[in-house]
């Protein structure tokens, strides 16, 4: 956390304030964005929604549990309770987002900036994860 995003109280009752988790540079927004914020809960070993895409970014807080995620373009990683994780969203397709624990279930909050009119998440034709295969980061 930078010193221009902290924030100290002088009051003992005083709510404490952490930044979790910060994106350089302004991710592009579509043009009249609708922000929404999204609880998203997995049952245990839940594979998490099929391969798909945002209009806009999205930027995610992990509350129990863990999740694998994955971006195009980038490896797939696991994200715990207390991390947070985004998406610049337009074109990159997001292939998981699943449980990573088989016998708990996991939880995390994600707030996306879509463009009007359009769904919050679109899902990608096998067709087209098959033309772009080689965009998608080895697996582990």
């Amino acid at each position: 956390m930078s010193a221009e995003h902290s924030y100290h109280f002088d009051s003992p009752t005083a709510p404490k304030l952490d930044v979790v988790g910060t994106v350089p540079g302004a991710p592009p927004m579509p043009e009249g964005a609708e922000a929404m914020t999204i609880l998203v809960t997995l049952p245990p070993g839940s594979e998490g929604a099929p391969p798909h895409r945002h209009s806009g970014p999205a930027f995610g807080y992990v509350l129990k549990g863990e999740i694998i995620f994955e971006l195009e373009g980038e490896p797939e990683r696991v994200v715990k309770a207390g991390e947070t994780f985004w998406e610049p969203g337009g074109d990159v397709i997001h292939y998981q987002d699943g449980n990573n624990l088989p016998d708990a279930e996991s939880a995390f909050v994600v707030t996306m900036f879509c463009a009007p009119g359009q769904p919050m998440l679109v899902p990608v034709s096998a067709e087209e994860l098959e033309q772009r295969r080689d965009r998608r980061a080895p697996r582990p």
